[in-house]
């Protein structure tokens, strides 16, 4: 069962030199109870995807699709509406979660605010709350207490999933929550993820990252996105082993692999560089960087074509509708 449904959805930063084509045209859904993984480099638009799901604010604008979420249109909702969903149904984990928390507040207030906003009236009761997510979470019930800049670096991250899981959102959106972590944090993340879906509190997770080597450790599904664009989508084991879009192989061959020493095998890095998305090609955006680039690439986008029963990619190579 599909919670969110994406369909051809088209948002764009408004700038004096013209229309920023940060998300053109991607569809995909996020199944209840799965891990959504979606993966590219900086500048793909992945953040301005997800962003545009929580909340819209100038430049960015919306220029054309549907995000239907529990059947609803996120894309047509008031603000009114928008706020009363957003972290009791729909939340973020925003890419710079260590900065997202107030500093002039104890953590305990900035849960209350939070609370009281969604009608919540009981601060002794959300309080006893918060302390037993904290322990969860494998922080002291002293955080509560705490201003965020008493806190270290993956003390803050915690402390910040806390406060956007608090009212058990169905879905959550981790925004590239590991990017400022060491690797022992990158796990301790994941693994809390992992223990909010098996405790009920979150039902789904749409989990964004540039490294793929992470999603292959918490992901079902992957969708990967370049330029603005989906070039591959499918269930994980065969996005990472079986890659088909020449992008996936190449971002796949950048990352270091266990047990592989460098002097071994040298990581080979994409060549060129991304297109600018105020004025993209008619046809595959990706064309100027693929070693397999055909002459009809520059001028035809390429359609999804398919390679297995739920894995797709867009390129001309796997024959798929113009």
């Amino acid at each position: 069962m599909a919670m969110l449904n994406v369909e051809d959805l088209r948002v764009y930063y408004s700038t004096p030199l013209g229309h920023v084509k940060a998300v053109d045209g991607v569809s995909f859904e996020v199944r209840e109870g799965e891990v959504f993984g979606i993966a590219g480099e900086s500048g793909c638009g992945k953040s301005t995807l997800v962003h545009s799901l929580i909340l819209r604010k100038p430049p960015m604008v919306h220029m054309g699709g549907r995000a239907l979420f529990k059947g609803r249109d996120l894309m047509t909702m008031d603000v009114r509406e928008s706020r009363k969903i957003r972290y009791t149904e729909l939340s973020i984990i925003p890419q710079y979660a260590m900065n997202a928390l107030n500093p002039t507040k104890k953590i305990k207030d900035i849960v209350w605010d939070l609370a009281r906003e969604h009608g919540r009236t009981d601060r002794e009761e959300v309080e006893k709350l918060l302390r037993e997510r904290l322990e969860m979470v494998k922080l002291s019930p002293k955080v509560a207490e705490m201003y965020p800049v008493e806190l270290s670096g993956g003390m803050r991250q915690r402390a910040t999933m806390v406060v956007s899981t608090l009212l058990n959102p169905d879905l959550l959106i981790a925004d590239e929550v590991t990017s400022a972590l060491d690797v022992t944090t990158q796990r301790v993340v994941i693994e809390l993820l992992h223990y909010f879906m098996e405790e009920g509190i979150v039902k789904s997770i749409i989990f964004v990252t540039h490294d793929l080597a992470l999603l292959d450790k918490i992901a079902d599904r992957i969708m990967v996105m370049y330029a603005g664009k989906v070039v591959e989508i499918g269930p994980t084991e065969e996005v990472i082993n079986e890659p088909s879009h020449p992008y996936t192989q190449l971002l796949l061959n950048s990352l270091p692999r266990m047990g592989v020493q460098y002097k071994k095998q040298k990581l080979k890095g994409i060549p060129g560089y991304p297109i600018s998305l105020l004025n993209p090609p008619k046809g595959c955006r990706f064309y100027t960087r693929c070693p397999y680039a055909l002459d009809k690439c520059p001028h035809v986008e390429p359609g999804l074509a398919k390679v297995s029963e739920e894995h797709y990619a867009a390129c001309h190579l796997l024959g798929g509708e113009d």
